[in-house]
């Protein structure tokens, strides 16, 4: 979904936001009594806060005691129009899929219809990874717990280039595996989603199918589905932003049903107000046990150490689909954050122990927005105040990031062309169809004075621009880069050309077809 240093950087900053609402000293609890002036206080802050970032819709529910105490929609589905958000505004999620994917399968796990431990070779025998003694033991806790050793990457690229979903995944056997199996946690999209198909075709469901049947009917999510197109069709939806000068702009479309259980749900805040009273409720919703308790506890616990958690000085960890910390009284804080930074970004929060949970949606790219609400409300919650202005913080940190973020490969269009290019080699002799394992095909087409590109076979075109001898460069847009990218030319001996973003995830080196 994000380039390789941008996903890293996200991914640190979401660790290190799941544990920032710790403390070592003792904890100062607001009176139960407190809690509608809570809410004033975060409406206040809510709008505020869009009022500072640019930030044109946002929802937020939260359930506190099992009762739904706050719904509410702020500012515009779409900036320019007078549409207003509400309860009932549908926004993508990003990765807020993945907490509510692990639910859907600890439903499948409180039936026994699979196991967490059950392998994916014997779930979903086609899908294998570069290494024959992983793909042999892989299991679904493995993947959804992003410790079977993909890189961070692992089909992003792929899904930017609009391969389905069954080309990704396998595709992913190509990929070498930078992390230790069972040892070293590496987010990977891909892995997570491999993890929830193998569960639904253990169970003959098809994901979209299952995660509706088994969650969404009967919390009656009647808004809530995996499916991009009932996003794309419902009337009442948040359009995705980004931010340009400080204004938020509609530019981008972002489809992402090819990671769809990791990334593709869309949903209000109405809808996911009932999701998180069912997790606050281990599994129980409206005096129904929809998911076994057992099962449902068992995302919440920790699988694999992330990091360290820099307020108590233990680990941090992640579960199932949730970031999982402590703090210094053993009580147990559940977080996600989601983002496309195409124009999306979601958090969410649970205290267990006290029965309270808040989850916040927009429709702009990562601001902090979503994180800062969830932290300063769980601070109100705790301690009485907030700690320190943690918008400003998540605001310059994410903007930080997405400055920054494009720098492994590199952007020509914050450079300067050369004053005087040497010529390239004869367009026709550049021209033809080179191959690449992991991508596939790409076919160059010289066209007057100018080349061609389509990527892949039969995917987008492009006109490319000399930049000096065999270099030209392109525009590309999506998840894993916004900017202009180098395609480089090796006429000579054994002829092919290196498109320098896409050496990100595979190598990026395209071999001439004779």
């Amino acid at each position: 979904m994000l380039n390789n240093k941008l996903t890293v950087a996200f991914l640190s900053f979401t660790l290190l936001l799941s544990g920032q609402t710790m403390s070592t000293g003792p904890q100062k609890r607001l009176p139960d009594r407190s809690m509608g002036q809570l809410l004033l206080r975060l409406e206040n802050y809510v709008q505020k806060s869009m009022d500072k970032t640019g930030v044109p819709g946002a929802a937020v529910a939260v359930v506190y005691q099992d009762q739904v105490v706050y719904l509410k929609g702020f500012g515009v589905r779409k900036d320019g129009s007078r549409a207003p958000v509400d309860e009932n505004t549908v926004f993508q999620l990003a990765s807020l899929s993945k907490p509510i994917a692990s639910t859907v399968v600890a439903s499948l796990v409180g039936t026994h219809a699979v196991q967490w431990d059950d392998r994916i070779a014997d779930l979903d025998p086609e899908f294998a990874l570069s290494s024959r003694t992983v793909t042999e033991q892989l299991t679904i806790r493995d993947l959804l717990s992003h410790r079977s050793g993909l890189p961070t990457l692992s089909g992003d690229i792929l899904e930017d280039l609009s391969f389905t979903r069954p080309t990704v995944l396998h595709q992913m056997r190509l990929l070498p595996l930078p992390g230790t199996f069972r040892t070293t946690y590496k987010y990977s999209n891909f892995g997570y989603t491999e993890g929830c198909i193998a569960a639904a075709k253990a169970a003959e469901r098809k994901w979209e199918d299952l995660a509706e049947e088994r969650l969404f009917k009967p919390l009656e999510m009647k808004s809530t589905s995996y499916r991009y197109s009932d996003y794309k069709s419902a009337k009442n939806k948040a359009t995705i932003h980004v931010l340009i000068d400080g204004k938020a702009v509609t530019r981008y479309q972002r489809d992402p049903d090819a990671e769809a259980p990791a990334g593709a749900a869309s949903s209000t805040a109405k809808d996911l107000a009932q999701w998180l009273r069912l997790q606050l409720a281990e599994g129980m919703w409206n005096g129904e046990q929809v998911v076994d308790p057992a099962a449902l506890r068992e995302t919440h616990t920790p699988q694999i150490v992330t990091g360290i958690d820099h307020n108590t000085g233990g680990n941090s960890y992640y579960g199932l689909g949730w970031n999982v910390n402590f703090t210094s009284d053993k009580k147990r804080i559940l977080s996600h954050s989601g983002a496309f930074f195409l124009g999306a970004a979601t958090a969410v929060r649970l205290l267990p122990s006290d029965q309270l949970g808040i989850v916040v949606i927009t429709n702009a790219l990562p601001t902090g927005l979503a994180e800062a609400v969830t932290s300063t409300f769980f601070d109100w919650f705790q301690y009485g105040e907030a700690r320190q202005d943690w918008l400003t913080l998540y605001n310059g940190l994410f903007r930080e990031m997405i400055e920054s973020g494009n720098n492994d490969s590199t952007d020509y269009s914050k450079l300067s062309p050369p004053t005087s290019p040497s010529p390239s080699a004869p367009l026709s002799a550049l021209a033809g169809k080179y191959h690449n394992d992991y991508y596939g095909e790409i076919e160059f087409t010289k066209v007057g004075e100018t080349l061609w590109m389509r990527l892949p076979a039969n995917g987008a075109l492009f006109t490319l621009a000399h930049w000096d001898q065999d270099k030209f460069t392109y525009r590309f847009e999506a998840e894993s880069g916004i900017g202009t990218r180098g395609v480089v030319f090796s006429p000579g001996g054994a002829p092919h050309v290196l498109i320098e973003n896409l050496a990100l995830e595979g190598d990026g080196v395209f071999l001439r077809e004779h």
